[in-house]
């Protein structure tokens, strides 16, 4: 397993989330 391939994974998936919920909810922004 490529630990630093995992941690970018995980990264970018936060950043989608947060992506996500800030277009959802533009009023808390």
């Amino acid at each position: 397993m490529n630990v630093m391939l995992w941690v970018s994974g995980a990264l970018a998936l936060l950043v989608l989330i947060y992506l996500l919920y800030v277009l959802f909810n533009p009023e808390n922004f």
